[in-house]
């Protein structure tokens, strides 16, 4: 079985605040990502599959993982503000381990509909915020 990450980047701002908090609450659980005008990150986004090699000695073809993680990832969210461009934000706080899960799903959503068959199959999405901060989403 061989394991293939191909790596992308994406800007996106957002804020963190609970709106069942009140704002004290939220400067305390947040701190400085609570700032009422949002922040920005430039991510670095992993997307992980694992497959075996086919006929062409490759477990994954590159340029269909590209087309989709364009339509399901990078069109819905690369220079988007989360909280208020995309919906499933504007009931849930888009906490990075949020965003991860949502890029996750989205994949796994179409991935049946580009990639038919068990192989490859995804197995995580990695999405660094910062140097220190990286979350990882992956099937339970």
């Amino acid at each position: 079985m061989i394991r293939v990450t191909r790596v992308y980047r994406l800007a996106a701002s957002h804020r963190l605040h609970a709106p069942q908090l009140g704002e004290e609450e939220n400067r305390v659980l947040y701190g400085k990502c609570n700032n009422p005008f949002g922040h920005g990150h430039n991510y670095r986004l992993e997307i992980s599959v694992r497959g075996p090699l086919d006929d062409s000695g490759r477990a994954l073809d590159p340029a269909a993982l590209d087309r989709l993680v364009e339509e399901t990832v990078m069109r819905p969210f690369d220079h988007r503000n989360l909280n208020s461009e995309v919906p499933r934000f504007l009931e849930e706080v888009p906490t990075t381990e949020n965003f991860g899960r949502e890029v996750y799903r989205s994949l796994k959503d179409r991935w049946a509909s580009v990639f038919p068959g068990p192989w490859p199959a995804l197995e995580k999405v990695r999405i660094a915020e910062t140097d220190r901060n990286i979350f990882e989403v992956a099937e339970a």
